[in-house]
């Protein structure tokens, strides 16, 4: 039997480079290369995945783990230094809340701008563009700056624009999180709907009730590696993927 893989990586990291000073930096930079002041410090690393289509992936661990590092490297808007990874499929991903919104734009205008973004053609935008400012439920405020929004609101309108564009992998960051249990409830419904519809979902969360609930498999990250972790809190229901040999 084939095996429909969305999702997968081998030996995934991520480095940065830490300067013990700004002044390091400058000297680094006007050596053009020969001198240098930094190390290597990896957020993450050794991550090797296979997702496949429907599937629920959770990421679990503490603070500086390298959760929202690796959704970053899946999404694109962080390129790896080290390994590969292949993502097959439209993508949309809610990582921060409000990011790729333009603070002085409305939220309607923001609304045309994260379309084009996610790919979408004019006729997909008009079409998708009524259903998107219903499930925000921001009514006139949609009319409003982004920059005068709460923490909530530009939670509710990254959420309905993301899942919005019914994407083939939905990227999520702790944004479940955020915003009244009414509409909590409301976007954990919509993601349920996808995971029902056979769509793939990667979802970063420090709450295992919430990922013990919303997916089949759960990596657990520790100082930014593949661990065992303290998985009790996950139940047999949710599989833990092993570290990689």
């Amino acid at each position: 039997m084939s095996v429909d893989l969305v999702l997968e990586t081998a030996g995934l990291g991520k480095a940065y480079r830490r300067y013990a000073s700004p002044l390091g930096r400058v000297v680094e930079a006007l050596s053009l290369g020969r001198v240098c002041r930094h190390e290597r410090f990896w957020a993450l690393a050794d991550v090797t995945l296979a997702v496949e289509r429907g599937q629920a992936l959770g990421l679990v661990g503490a603070n500086g783990a390298g959760k929202s590092t690796l959704l970053k490297l899946l999404s694109g808007t962080s390129a790896p230094t080290a390994g590969r990874l292949r993502v097959r499929g439209r993508l949309a991903s809610l990582l921060e809340l409000g990011a790729g919104f333009h603070p002085e734009f409305t939220g309607a205008e923001n609304i045309e701008l994260a379309g084009l973004l996610l790919g979408l053609d004019g006729r997909e935008l008009r079409r998708l563009r009524p259903e998107m400012i219903e499930f925000s439920e921001l009514g006139e405020r949609i009319h409003d700056p982004v920059r005068t929004y709460s923490t909530g609101m530009a939670m509710r309108l990254g959420f309905a624009v993301a899942t919005a564009s019914d994407p083939d992998v939905l990227l999520l960051d702790e944004v479940l999180a955020v915003g009244d249990m009414a509409f909590q409830k409301k976007c954990t419904d919509r993601v349920l709907d996808f995971k029902r519809r056979g769509k793939t979902i990667v979802f970063a969360s420090h709450s295992l009730y919430d990922v013990r609930q919303l997916c089949d498999q759960a990596l657990w990250l520790e100082a930014g590696r593949p661990g065992a972790g303290d998985c009790a809190g996950l139940g047999e229901a949710v599989e833990i993927i092993p570290s990689a040999k």
